[in-house]
């Protein structure tokens, strides 16, 4: 990719965009209301910033819905993250209508059953859409992805089926959930916070990365008109002069 410099005029959109939506809790902690009202008006941001994305011509986009570090918090607000997560997955998150393929990343052996089977119907119901390709990350680290790869190639080389002197960024690549999505142009995250928080540690080597002082909440089309305006000022050298 050629490089840029702030008098370019060109408005160049990140192929793949990763979101880590921060600040639901202290929105609603702002407003007098319960955890959960800020995790559902969240979801509400999210649908609308999808479309902006597929709109856009973004090819990929990963967001960080729930963690593996999540499930230490409050039993009240865990509960009330998956039941929004229910009542979203039911409606196949609005997206019925469009074009945009689903895929959700991350380990399901911790969630409710009825939980996994719907996200199994919206893969499948999606699978054959051409539009952007949407990762949901629900209980997804970045450092138990690229264990469990670890885990994948050890046991490949113990059967025989692979060999080490074949084992490299490629090969790892493949075994990593977005092996699907371009390249990972850029990390946005809400709330003003600058930490990347176990977020796709493999896939961010080349990043760019953009905090907004946002809350997740009050995002709007125009803060995310302002992240990709950000990305496209800045010149990615991938280590190079």
């Amino acid at each position: 990719m050629p490089r840029r410099s702030d008098t370019d005029n060109i408005r160049i959109i990140p192929k793949h965009i990763g979101i880590i939506m921060d600040g639901n809790r202290r929105w609603a902690k702002k407003r007098g209301l319960p955890v959960g009202a800020g995790h559902l008006a969240g979801a509400e941001t999210f649908q609308r910033i999808v479309r902006y994305c597929e709109k856009s011509g973004v090819s990929a986009l990963t967001v960080f819905a729930f963690s593996t570090e999540n499930w230490s918090r409050q039993k009240e607000e865990v509960d009330s993250i998956m039941d929004i997560l229910r009542r979203y997955l039911n409606d196949a998150f609005g997206f019925k209508d469009d074009n945009i393929k689903i895929t959700f990343i991350g380990e399901r052996d911790r969630l409710d059953t009825d939980i996994i089977k719907l996200m199994d119907e919206i893969e499948e119901t999606s699978k054959d859409r051409t539009g952007l390709r949407l990762n949901i990350a629900v209980n997804y680290g970045g450092r138990q992805e690229i264990i469990r790869a670890s885990k994948i190639i050890a046991k490949s080389i113990l059967k025989k089926e692979a060999i080490i002197e074949e084992i490299d960024e490629d090969y790892f690549n493949g075994l990593m959930y977005t092996k699907e999505s371009p390249p990972l142009d850029i990390v946005l995250r809400s709330g003003g916070e600058q930490r990347i928080s176990n977020f796709m540690l493999w896939q961010c080597a080349y990043s760019e990365f953009v905090s907004l002082d946002k809350l997740w909440p009050d995002f709007s089309d125009k803060d995310m008109e302002d992240a990709i305006n950000i990305y496209s000022r800045r010149s990615r050298r991938y280590g190079g002069v």
